[in-house]
């Protein structure tokens, strides 16, 4: 039995004190379960309510491309700068270390190759492997307008569903195809239709017109995608530009492992999302952490 004359009388309640409750940091967020939230505080930094996703999905359909040849030898050493990691389950289980803590969000749908229609994409991850491989976030892409626009929709509601199940939340990432027109419009059309139908936050490009309306009207924290590799100040503008207007942070991959210096390139990208600081002056941290690796 338990030794009740160790036991000793409550008296610290601090009645002057009100019970707190906080609103969480993100929009749209704060009626999500305790698990969801706490899984979208190892994406988000709680700190700012932003992020920098280093994305190195692109070989779930595109195969080795240039910077991911060797992932255990290019994108580790970024680990320690990126708040969190977008990757396949085949490259966590493979190559990313167990130690690395941060929020893993994990590439959950696919099919064709580049060589097809990538729309045509299926659910590619089942939700208890999810749980199994401990992720803070399911990502599926949405083909809005392409060819297999219902079927890339169908398997966001059907992530979201399970993602709910379980506590996990789902990033909708908006496909923008070759024929389909990269303006605020559709961006607001195609990142609203995933936060409808329950996306936790969005992944979309950048558009220099107009695209505060893009994060206003959109319910759920936005995240711009690096999109094709362009030069490191062309970035770090774009980043700049991103965040100033209302996005929640960047995700990206080959604006960073195809530059000529990723591990300064990524602590430039942090400094424009985390710390406001202007391109001009980000792209010289930029130069002087190119210079000392040197």
């Amino acid at each position: 039995m338990a030794d009740k004359d160790s036991i000793q009388e409550t008296h610290n309640y601090h009645l002057d004190i009100p019970m707190k409750n906080e609103l969480f940091m993100l929009q749209g967020s704060n009626s999500l379960d305790w698990g969801m939230k706490n899984r979208l505080s190892n994406i988000f930094n709680p700190e700012t309510g932003r992020t920098v996703m280093l994305a190195i999905d692109h070989g779930y359909f595109l195969g080795p491309t240039a910077g991911l040849e060797r992932v255990d030898v290019t994108i580790v050493p970024l680990l320690p700068y990126a708040d969190t990691l977008m990757c396949t389950r085949g490259i966590l289980r493979s190559t990313i270390p167990p130690t690395f803590t941060k929020g893993i969000v994990l590439r959950s749908s696919g099919g064709p190759s580049i060589l097809k229609e990538l729309s045509n994409e299926e659910i590619a991850v089942d939700i208890e492997d999810a749980v199994r491989l401990n992720i803070a976030a399911l990502a599926v892409q949405v083909f809005v307008g392409g060819e297999h626009e219902t079927k890339s929709i169908h398997n966001l509601t059907r992530l979201v569903d399970m993602g709910n199940r379980y506590g996990i939340p789902v990033l909708g990432v908006t496909a923008v195809g070759k024929e389909m027109v990269r303006d605020a419009k559709y961006m607001r059309l195609a990142t609203r239709i995933c936060a409808e139908l329950g996306a936790s936050y969005v992944k979309t490009y950048y558009v220099p017109e107009e695209f505060e309306t893009v994060t206003a009207s959109c319910p759920v924290p936005i995240v711009i995608a690096g999109g094709k590799k362009i030069p490191e100040l062309d970035a770090l503008k774009m980043a700049h530009n991103a965040i100033q207007q209302g996005a929640c942070g960047v995700d990206m991959g080959r604006n960073i492992f195809q530059c000529e210096a990723p591990s300064a390139m990524i602590q430039a990208v942090r400094k424009v999302v985390h710390e406001n600081m202007s391109p001009k002056d980000a792209y010289e941290v930029y130069q002087n952490l190119k210079k000392e690796k040197k």
